[in-house]
């Protein structure tokens, strides 16, 4: 389990999470629909709610979604973001007391958020507050590293200026890991691609919306960063690709 102040850690960095943060692909309904049996009428707990990208997605097939999300500057963000949207519910809870009621939701997903979870607690309330035969959903923007000259040189970047990256970042939860939390039932996984494109602006921010990125003493980190893009750009822009995972399975 991490310990590095999830709750607090993304307080300063959203508006820059807002900003540039990647969304989800529009095939993770068609997934979960095929795979899990995902139809409009699921209720759906989205832990680590955050800013409300995974939930738009949701929300927008026709689910009913709590979007339990401890952080108070994130949650009042995804409110902003999700104020249209009567199904949504806003929860002030976490990932290990969500507030949600015994057997009460048919899926929980989440975002980007598993890696800062308490897995054992986070197994427990899970357990809890799904129906029988309901199923858990991590999803994650799996940035590629070495795709492209430009990503090969962003990834150079964080592991020489970032000194929490390699300590925080979401591929430290490893299959034998997964397994674990599933339990003998397992998980399966299916891969989407995604991507984004940035102008310079626009990188600043999807870089500063990391959590590892040191707020003060990153200016060398800054000045590689325009030195990266400058090189690497064409027509201005220049493009994150991702692996979008999707990982689903039953607690058992």
């Amino acid at each position: 389990m991490p310990d590095h102040n999830p709750t607090g850690r993304f307080s300063d960095r959203v508006a820059d999470y807002v900003r540039a943060r990647p969304g989800y692909p529009g095939e993770l309904i068609e997934v979960l629909a095929g795979r899990c049996g995902l139809t409009p009428n699921a209720t759906i707990a989205d832990v680590g709610s955050g800013t409300g990208l995974l939930a738009r997605v949701f929300l927008e097939y026709g689910n009913a979604v709590f979007g339990v999300e401890p952080n108070a500057e994130m949650r009042a963000a995804g409110e902003r973001f999700l104020v249209d949207c009567a199904a949504f519910h806003s929860i002030d809870g976490g990932a290990e007391a969500t507030t949600l009621s015994d057997a009460s939701v048919d899926f929980v997903t989440a975002g980007q958020a598993f890696h800062w979870f308490d897995r054992e607690r986070a197994r427990q309330e899970f357990a809890r507050i799904l129906k029988p035969g309901g199923w858990v959903v991590l999803i994650w923007n799996d940035r590629r590293l070495d795709a492209t000259p430009f990503l090969r040189g962003y990834e150079d970047l964080l592991v020489r200026h970032c000194p929490d990256y390699l300590k925080v970042v979401h591929r430290n939860i490893d299959a034998p890991a997964l397994r674990r939390f599933y339990g003998p039932q397992g998980l399966e996984e299916v891969v989407l691609d995604n991507r984004q494109c940035f102008d310079w602006e626009g990188l600043k921010a999807r870089h500063l919306s990391s959590s590892f990125v040191p707020k003060t003493g990153h200016e060398a980190g800054m000045r590689e960063l325009r030195a990266l893009f400058d090189a690497q750009q064409v027509d201005g822009q220049v493009e994150f690709e991702y692996d979008t995972r999707v990982q689903f399975g039953r607690l058992s």
